[in-house]
């Protein structure tokens, strides 16, 4: 049979082409054949089945009729030599192979925003269907095509999420459920908690939020949730991709980054590398301002039979404005009639500083039912800014009044370990999923010190900037400030399958916890608390079918009640004063059809009291701090994200929250700040596919924030806005390297929306309309 362009055998041997394509096939099968055979219930829902896979036998050159009269020892060697050509089975694929057929159909996957949660964010394999937990994904894919600018942009995917105070748009800052705050522990990274300002950069690959209380998992916590961020891990075949962005706002505000992500095996026995690299520079929207960083991520991992070993670093650096936004007039309660692009502060007003944080987990399966994880984090930041604060406006004149604040010398960190075991135990027949282990916290964050210094007046309608400079008088009355928490916890919980389509969860954590706060020089301590708790959970499941469940369960939280600053009369927040505590009880229904599209229904009730107030006590004439405010929070949450049909994709929610005060001297009945009665979300893409010489995607979305109230007092209204955005790619190729460009357009109307308020006089803005054009090349 004569060879062919088509890669056909010859004789007993195949060619370069058909030997390549055969061992890539068979190393996608030998991939399944493991996924099979070791197999979990998240394995089963987080994972894509690999297509089935059929290798031809080679096809055996027909000997000539001539061959009979040769010498009887040659016919008889030339029978051998075929039948143990008969015999020769293909080498079995490398490591790097199946890695290589597994990526290729899981790329795939999410490329249609297939939603695969990660284990570290519910400390378990389990899929979503199987918990009893609300946990939200925002795919890779979604973050490719959006390319959110922080991460309360990419939250703008998941129902119930408003941005919170940014502290001048320099911190991660969200509100879930109607709690929340740009200090409050509940970012993290792979599971383990960060105290750096912006947590979203190019070393990750997905964001979830695990709402509601999240005490029995992560101890100290608000009851709004936690969100946890999933980094980008090294891979067992070598790629990698060069990606260079130029973007512009208008008025030839323009900017430009680049990224290097390289990975690939480093011999042949499971260890791999992965290496990150991004830049940026470019201009602020607003009048004047410029914002440039870097971030190295280098990591490895080990993968054996039986255990993995991660090792991850992220080294940044950054400068950023510090932009307190804009101001409302206090007697209409409008924006004032200024443009949008003109600040009320200094060309000086910037933070910088550097982050750093590592990260090393150790997960062993010890059997087929029992597994052993561990984990270590460290974080750190430093930063200096200079604060320009608004003190009052008068919308009549334009004179404004202003601090020529700052911080110097500013130092959070965070130090973070845990371990447990996780593993199936049965009673009969009813299995246990049982998960027991504990962690330990240390976290600081110590501000040295603060700039406190009187400036002259200013006038918005005619603004002259650059006559002052940036301020140097320290307060030693606010320097030093000082939060210093420490927990350490033990915690339990078992999801006990009563049958195959019913289980009960329930579950506690122990903690005990200390914290001390204050400020001052000398140093005045207005927290100095030391307790301990047990938090309970409970919840049930059941499977109305395999691609859905209804579920429901009861949560709790705890945060201890302290504060920085001294309260009237000397008071010290101590143990005596109660922690805040919240209690949820949830119900919904989740579904995952055919692995292609999934999501969740949900209802809560939230319920958080011993909030600290204050009141007058009239027989003493002083101010009295007392836990006896109490705060609700109830709605109705829905989110799906996955394929539609072969070409469409979609991720889009709802909320409904109605959060208010319920017990307080001033402020009962008050709708909590910054929390919208609803938001919605939705954004479609379209997949054109092999229809076209090169791959073709369109996409397009909106989101919507409903009317929020500005401050605690609800003395203003931040005004509902929706914020269009839309992006294409093709991809082709270029002198056989695959190349994708992409264009997007950011707030695609120009809209002037104000995301969320500290109070009337420091009101964020949202960014202007932007269009980026990158470049994508892979290798």
């Amino acid at each position: 049979m004569p060879a062919n362009a088509g890669g056909r055998v010859v004789g007993d041997r195949r060619n370069a082409a058909d030997k390549g394509r055969t061992h890539l096939l068979i190393g996608a099968a030998f991939l399944l054949a493991d996924v099979a055979s070791a197999a979990t219930p998240a394995n089963a829902q987080s994972s894509v089945p690999l297509p089935p896979v059929s290798v031809d036998q080679p096809t055996q050159k027909r000997k000539p009729a001539a061959a009979a009269a040769k010498p009887a020892q040659r016919t008889q060697a030339a029978a051998a030599a075929r039948q143990r050509s008969r015999n020769v089975q293909p080498a079995p694929p490398t490591p790097s192979e199946r890695a290589a057929a597994s990526a290729a159909v899981l790329n795939e996957a999410k490329l249609h925003y297939r939603a695969m949660p990660s284990s570290t964010t519910l400390r378990s394999g389990a899929s979503p269907l199987d918990t009893s937990q609300t946990v939200n994904v925002v795919p890779e894919q979604v973050l490719k095509d959006q390319l959110p600018r922080n991460l309360d942009d990419a939250l703008a995917n998941v129902s119930g999420v408003t941005q919170a105070n940014t502290l001048a748009g320099t911190q991660d800052a969200v509100m879930r459920r109607g709690f929340g705050d740009n200090r409050d522990g509940s970012i993290m990274r792979n599971g383990m908690p960060l105290v750096e300002g912006r947590s979203l950069n190019a070393a990750v690959e997905s964001v979830e939020v695990l709402k509601g209380p999240a005490s029995l998992l992560y101890g100290i916590m608000d009851p709004g949730g936690i969100v946890n961020t999933i980094s980008k891990r090294p891979e067992l075949y070598q790629h990698g991709s060069v990606t260079l962005l130029g973007s512009t706002y208008a008025n030839s505000r323009t900017g430009a980054d680049g990224t290097i992500d390289i990975t690939g095996p480093i011999g042949d026995r499971g260890l791999a590398y992965r290496f990150i690299g991004y830049g940026v520079s470019e201009d602020y929207w607003r009048n004047f301002g410029r914002h440039r960083e870097m971030l190295v991520a280098p990591s490895l991992a080990w993968y054996g039979e039986n255990t993995t070993v991660q090792l991850n670093y992220e080294h940044r650096e950054f400068i950023t404005p510090f932009d307190r936004g804009t101001a409302f007039d206090s007697a209409t309660k409008a924006p004032l009639a200024i443009p949008a692009t003109r600040r009320l502060d200094e060309p000086f007003n910037n933070m910088w500083g550097a982050s750093d944080l590592m990260q090393a987990s150790v997960e062993h399966r010890l059997n087929q039912d029992w597994k052993l994880f561990a984990a270590y984090s460290y974080n750190t930041e430093t930063f200096s800014a200079n604060q320009f604060r608004i003190t009052g406006v008068n919308a009549k004149t334009g004179v404004e009044t202003r601090s020529n604040d700052g911080t110097w010398g500013s130092l959070s960190n965070a130090s973070y370990g845990t371990s447990y075991l996780q593993g199936n135990v049965w009673l009969g027949d009813m299995r246990n999923e049982v998960l027991f282990g504990g962690d330990g916290q240390y976290r600081t964050i110590y501000r040295d010190n603060l700039i406190r210094q009187a400036t002259p007046s200013f006038n918005f309608y005619n603004p002259v900037y650059g006559l002052i400079t940036p301020g140097t008088t320290v307060s030693a009355a606010d320097s030093a400030q000082t939060d210093k928490l420490g927990q350490w916890s033990l915690f339990f919980q078992d999801t006990l399958h009563l049958t195959e389509r019913f289980a009960l969860v329930g579950g506690m954590r122990y903690m005990d916890y200390d914290q001390l706060a204050g400020k001052g020089r000398p140093f005045v301590t207005n927290t100095n608390v030391s307790a301990d708790k047990v938090l309970p959970l409970g919840g049930a499941i059941f499977k109305l079918t395999d691609q859905v469940s209804l579920y429901a369960s009861y949560t709790q939280s705890l945060k201890p009640t302290s504060t920085i600053a001294p309260l009237t009369g000397g008071v010290v927040i101590g143990s005596n004063i109660a922690p805040e505590e919240g209690t949820q009880w949830e119900t919904g229904v989740k579904f995952d059809f055919n692995k292609r599209i999934s999501g969740t229904l949900a209802l809560y009730d939230i319920d958080k009291k011993n909030v600290l107030v204050s009141q007058l006590n009239s027989t003493t004439g002083i101010v009295e701090y007392r836990t006896a405010g109490k705060v609700r929070s109830r709605g109705v949450e829905l989110d799906v994200t996955g394929r539609l049909t072969d070409n469409w994709s979609m991720i889009g929610s709802y909320g409904y929250t109605d959060a208010r005060v319920t017990e307080d001297p001033t402020l009962a009945g008050n709708a909590l700040q910054n929390v919208a009665l609803n938001t919605a979300s939705l954004y479609l893409v379209y997949d054109f596919g092999t229809t076209l010489p090169g791959r073709l995607r369109l996409g397009g979305g909106a989101r919507y924030v409903g009317d929020r109230p500005g401050d605690a007092a609800n003395s203003f209204v931040l005004p509902a806005y929706t914020v269009a955005d839309v992006f294409a790619t093709y991809e082709t190729k270029v002198q056989s390297f695959p190349v994708i460009y992409q264009f997007n357009v950011k707030n695609l109307f120009d809209t002037v929306y104000y995301p969320s308020a500290n109070s009337i006089l420091t009101v964020a803005m949202g960014d202007a309309r932007r269009f980026s054009l990158s470049a994508t090349v892979k290798f």
